[in-house]
């Protein structure tokens, strides 16, 4: 999880970022836990944002700083229109700050009970969320966006192999890739992912799950000689 923008921090977006890397970790340690249990993805959008909601008033520390809560907030894209899984919105005078969030949950077993298959296609699907994510930050709908993964698979996180094709789409702790553009179908269908930003994948394991925070830094941000670095923009 990313600690290092300060959630006591005067600059608005830096504090609305913290409260959601906050708010993440509290979420991963409970699910992990086993204090919530989360059966689809419905449920994570839901349990997330009730605890990021219960920060919003400790955030807001002068009378004009308003925060807010989105989910499924419906926006026109170039290609179409889509719904943003949670829109953090904050005001601070004159000052507003937008953060775009999508959630991805993937289970061994689905929410019937029953075995889940289909892992190319959520590993495609994360990589998706973050060209929407971009295509939000890019139309305006937005200044940030972040993605927020967790599963209970290891072999998708730590893989001892990775010789398939689903793995263009790699998901596994240690990624790095961006700008980078994937047309590898998954399902039998065409595929047309275009990434503009660079990214390094994280993830943070609490009992039987594991957790992801990722979000892209442009390349204008990374062109010095370090490597990029995660989920944060300033």
């Amino acid at each position: 999880m990313n600690n290092a923008i300060n959630i006591e921090s005067d600059y608005l977006p830096h504090r609305m970022r913290a409260a959601i890397s906050f708010a993440w970790s509290l979420f991963a340690r409970k699910v992990g836990g086993g204090v919530i249990e989360v059966n689809k993805e419905a449920s994570m959008q839901l349990q997330f944002s009730y605890i990021l909601q219960q920060l919003l008033p400790l955030i807001a520390f002068h009378k004009s700083e308003v925060f807010a809560l989105e989910l499924e907030t419906g926006v026109r894209l170039e290609n179409g229109s889509c719904e943003i899984d949670v829109l953090f919105k904050g005001k601070a005078g004159e000052q507003e700050h937008r953060i775009a969030i999508e959630m991805k949950c993937y289970k061994t077993l689905a929410s019937s009970g029953n075995p889940r298959g289909a892992t190319d296609i959520f590993m495609k699907d994360v990589y998706e969320d973050l060209a929407i994510l971009e295509q939000y930050v890019g139309g305006g709908h937005a200044q940030e966006g972040l993605a927020l993964v967790m599963t209970d698979m290891r072999r998708l996180v730590q893989p001892t192999r990775k010789d398939a094709k689903c793995w263009d789409y790699d998901i596994s702790d240690g990624a790095s890739f961006g700008p980078i553009q994937l047309s590898t179908p998954i399902g039998g269908k065409p595929i047309n992912i275009t990434l503009k930003n660079q990214y390094l994948l994280d993830w943070i394991q609490y009992g039987d799950f594991w957790f992801l925070e990722a979000q892209g830094r442009s390349v204008e941000e990374n062109t010095g000689s370090h490597s990029p670095e995660k989920a944060e923009v300033y």
